[in-house]
């Protein structure tokens, strides 16, 4: 029986999606307390939605310890999770507002030093468990949808903050980086290391993919692309537990 787990962020972590939707609390071994999690059905299939940034609808992160969200999502039983994460593309056929299903997901784990990191750590977490049959199933639901996009492209998380600088991104782009996020989704790493089959969308926006002649986003238009696409994940993910 199918119980699948929702990483969600901004407009993602509605329970109003949800039946018979319920607030709980997980603590893990080691007394931390997870996010809330909003648990319910959809269409018969049970859900779990993980808020990692809180209901209210910002970009601020919670201060959770992420080891204590994963840990609660495996205490639930889920059996898949679905992850989404904002990005931006370094490459010219990649539109704000378009989705991506990473064939890679690359974290670079580094100590900031103003625009530039030392002592580099590389995760390559989407191998094993990473399924591709939601892939198929996500691909045939965004064709069903009209939604555009990209099975097969490289995303790079990095930590730090949300917001690239120029420099950043010249660096990326000279490695090869089909996309480039400033904050890294660690539920998605844990839950490779802790055996969940797991999708990751990248929703793809402009914020830190700056070119030369291009002036920075404002705050406003990145709200407003992430509350749009996270609609549209929403919709989809909806459409693929279904299927699942």
């Amino acid at each position: 029986m199918a119980k699948v787990g929702i990483i969600g962020g901004t407009g993602l972590d509605d329970p109003q999606i949800l039946k018979n939707a319920k607030d709980i609390t997980v603590n893990n071994i080691y007394g931390q307390p997870s996010s809330p999690l909003a648990c319910g059905t959809i269409d018969g299939v049970e859900v779990v939605i993980l808020a990692r940034h809180g209901r209210k609808h910002d970009i601020t992160p919670t201060k959770v310890n992420y080891l204590a969200n994963i840990y609660a999502l495996k205490e639930e039983g889920c059996t898949h999770i679905l992850a989404a994460t904002a990005v931006g593309s370094l490459r010219e056929e990649i539109k704000p507002g378009n989705l991506v299903f990473p064939s890679q997901f690359i974290d670079f784990t580094r100590h900031r030093n103003l625009t530039y990191f030392q002592e580099k750590v590389v995760h390559t977490p989407m191998s094993a468990p990473y399924d591709e049959r939601i892939t198929d199933i996500l691909c045939k639901t965004c064709d069903k949808l009209g939604y555009a996009y990209n099975r097969d492209v490289t995303v790079i998380t990095i930590e730090g903050p949300r917001f690239s600088t120029k420099a950043e991104s010249k660096m990326f782009r000279a490695w090869g980086a089909d996309i480039i996020n400033m904050s890294t989704c660690p539920e998605v790493i844990l839950a490779n290391e802790l055996g969940i089959p797991y999708q990751t969308i990248a929703m793809s926006t402009d914020y830190d993919c700056w070119k030369d002649d291009e002036p920075p986003v404002t705050y406003e238009m990145i709200m407003s692309r992430m509350k749009e696409n996270a609609e549209k994940v929403k919709n989809l993910f909806v459409q693929v537990i279904r299927r699942i």
